[in-house]
């Protein structure tokens, strides 16, 4: 099975995921931009979530991209990173509602790790999925983000229970760090 097919659907899904988190965005009902200023922690969490998901676009286009073929293993391991990934707009709905709490800081971070974690599966499915000559295939040392990403959410986590904007740093370094484009990618595709 070619990668057309997985690669539409996943188009799809972020599609979907990225305008149910725009439209769970309120229009204040006051004129002016102060109307604006309560939701300053909304647009943040929008903003950081629009980043996270954009660069996970980026990464599954680039790995599909690098791929010949996909298998029925494939096609669960992407069902899976795309159920935590569609739990984003319901985390940046509670952080708007509720403001940066312990809570909310937590659950941002855990839904950020297990979104992690299923992509580094959906990689090493797909891996295992391709021939030998599929450039993917030539991508055998894991890369430092990944390592970086899964220790900075767990710390982050942690961090939440004593202090929650100390860990929101965190994220934010995490999403500005994957805005750095993976140039193995783009060698192995040229």
């Amino acid at each position: 099975m070619t990668t057309n097919r997985l690669t539409s659907f996943t188009d799809g899904v972020i599609a979907v995921i990225i305008t149910i988190m725009v439209l769970e965005l309120p229009v204040p009902h006051a004129p002016g931009m102060a109307a604006l200023q309560p939701l300053t922690i909304l647009f943040i969490v929008y903003a950081l979530s629009f980043v996270k998901v954009g660069t996970y676009w980026v990464q599954h286009h680039n790995v599909l991209q690098a791929s010949k073929r996909v298998n029925g293993r494939v096609l669960l391991a992407n069902l899976f990173f795309l159920f935590w990934l569609s739990l984003i707009p319901f985390v940046v709905r509670w952080v708007g509602e509720a403001g940066v709490t312990r809570d909310t800081v937590i659950a941002f971070g855990v839904i950020m790790l297990l979104c992690t974690l299923s992509f580094a599966l959906l990689f090493t499915v797909l891996f295992m999925a391709n021939p030998d000559d599929a450039p993917l295939r030539k991508l055998t040392k894991p890369g430092y983000r990944g390592r970086i990403t899964v220790v900075a959410y767990v710390l982050g986590i942690a961090l939440a229970y004593l202090w929650p904007l100390v860990s929101v740093v965190i994220y934010v370094i995490v999403a500005f760090m994957w805005l750095i484009p993976e140039k193995k990618f783009e060698e192995l595709i040229d």
